[in-house]
């Protein structure tokens, strides 16, 4: 099976992949501070809060995979404000408290949640977009539901926080399905709060 830095480097997955809509809709709703994104890949959210304004840490286990996030990254001029670091997310340690933002695209980090939560300041916020189970096929993305999200299994793990945006979608893609959770959550707890008035970009 070819290894994470081969398939970056054939191209086997998207070079300059544009950011969740979600994501976009949301960001402006986001504190100030440092990002994360968790399993950058070719840095689908990583050059995309650099845009934002963010200062931003791209872990990922993949050499080529940062090469290219990088490249990316100077493409838009905002190289300078994108920190690689070369980790496994499996084993890394997440600093505690530091984080604004974070980020986690097409990456099953479900295990590694208690301590990326605690990553975050108060008020920070997680963002999360992944496989989902379906009955509706044939899927793009994992072969097995072993790395897909059971349905609301995203969100019953993200209750502890506060919920801005859940939504469990299936589109065409490719001439597959694609099924995915997304998760905005923001790291607050209690029955009154204020949320961000949000315009749909669509």
């Amino acid at each position: 099976m070819p290894t994470w830095d081969e398939r970056f480097a054939a191209g086997e997955y998207p070079q300059n992949p544009e950011p969740s809509p979600v994501l976009r809709d949301y960001v402006e709703s986001f504190p100030d501070g440092h990002a994360l994104d968790v399993a950058t890949g070719t840095g689908r959210n990583a050059v995309f809060l650099a845009e934002s304004g963010y200062e931003v840490d791209a872990l990922d286990q993949s050499r080529e995979g940062l090469k290219i996030t990088r490249e990316n990254a100077a493409e838009v001029g905002v190289e300078e404000r994108i920190e690689p670091i070369q980790a496994d997310a499996n084993t890394y340690e997440f600093p505690e408290d530091r984080y604004a933002a974070i980020t986690i695209s097409y990456y099953r980090a479900v295990d590694r949640f208690p301590d990326i939560k605690a990553a975050l300041v108060d008020g920070g916020v997680l963002f999360v977009e992944h496989h989902l189970r379906s009955t509706d096929g044939p899927l793009s993305g994992p072969s097995t539901d072993r790395f897909r999200f059971a349905s609301n299994e995203l969100l019953h793990a993200c209750l502890d926080m506060t919920v801005l945006y859940y939504d469990e979608t299936t589109t065409p893609h490719e001439g597959k399905h694609s099924a995915t959770a997304r998760i905005v959550a923001r790291n607050t707890t209690g029955g009154r709060q204020s949320y961000p008035a949000v315009e749909r970009g669509g």
